[in-house]
């Protein structure tokens, strides 16, 4: 694994969301300091705020692409750029896992405080959701690493 991917799980771990996780453990070498990165990401856990929506760790994943290699002026070169590494990812993390959706990768929905209760009793915190923390973490790095 790589260390980005260890820092993400670790950080899942400690209690942090699936998109905290990825994004902080990108965020310091590209600038941002994991503290800002951990409150940017607050939002995007459990699908978006526990709706169920794009998992958190896809999110978090393109938190890091965005910052590595997005555009602040709005030129369309730089734009393409990024969205191609963003089709990688999203590419390879559905062929890996058959969906970027939260609640079809973890079977449950979130976002009523009794789904949220079952996907704890199912025990996907602590054997789905990691999985799909490091290998986000995985593929960002590898699409990082070739760029």
């Amino acid at each position: 694994m790589t260390r980005q991917a260890d820092v993400a799980v670790e950080r899942f771990a400690k209690g942090f969301s699936c998109s905290q996780a990825v994004f902080s453990a990108f965020s310091p070498a590209l600038g941002l300091p994991a503290d800002t990165a951990l409150r940017i990401a607050s939002a995007f856990g459990g699908g978006i705020g526990r709706r169920g929506e794009v998992c958190g760790a896809v999110t978090g994943a393109l938190m890091a692409l965005g910052l590595a290699t997005g555009h602040a002026d709005n030129d369309e070169t730089s734009k393409a750029a990024t969205y191609e590494l963003v089709d990688k990812f999203l590419r390879r993390f559905q062929a890996a896992h058959k969906s970027v959706t939260c609640r079809t990768l973890i079977g449950h929905s979130m976002d009523t405080s009794e789904g949220l209760e079952r996907a704890r009793e199912a025990g996907v915190f602590k054997t789905i959701c990691p999985h799909l923390v490091a290998d986000a973490a995985e593929i960002v790095a590898s699409i990082l690493e070739r760029k």
